[in-house]
């Protein structure tokens, strides 16, 4: 076992100074990842942005923006080495506490059609599928990927 996880995994505000390494991980984990100017204009736009740390190492992050009775998850990522050991599912957790804190009445996201495991653990946390985008992220090449859209009622 790592040092990493001899530490307590905490929650922080994703903020100017995680950037760097935030970015370098969302282009670890993705094909065609969020950019510096997505999450910095995230912040300036007073979005929930959550960083997971322990020891100083980023376990992963999530962004969501709040509407009138509903949350959208717009990203959320675990870093691909520490990717299978539940803090996907930890988030998921942090985020539907915080979403219920706002009055949210329900959760929403968009995941790719291919995405078969991140499905999965979102249905497992009580997601639904509830429709599809298509064409709603770029897939390389000129192409373009469908999106399952799934809601969580809190």
């Amino acid at each position: 076992m790592s040092a990493v996880f001899k530490a307590e995994a905490q929650f922080e505000p994703l903020t100017e100074s995680h950037l760097d390494e935030i970015v370098r991980i969302e282009r670890s984990a993705y094909a065609h990842p969020w950019t510096h100017g997505n999450f910095s204009d995230s912040i300036r736009s007073g979005y929930q942005a959550q960083v997971l740390t322990a020891s100083d190492v980023v376990l992963g992050y999530f962004v969501a923006m709040k509407g009138v009775d509903e949350v959208h998850l717009l990203n959320i990522t675990v870093a691909p080495d520490h990717q299978g050991q539940g803090w996907g599912r930890a988030m998921l957790d942090a985020l539907a506490i915080w979403a219920r804190g706002q009055h949210a009445q329900w959760l929403w996201l968009e995941v790719r059609v291919s995405n078969l495991r991140a499905q999965r653990i979102y249905e497992e946390h009580g997601y639904r599928r509830v429709g599809q985008r298509k064409g709603y992220y770029p897939a390389g090449s000129g192409q373009r990927e469908d999106a399952v859209v799934m809601s969580l009622k809190l």
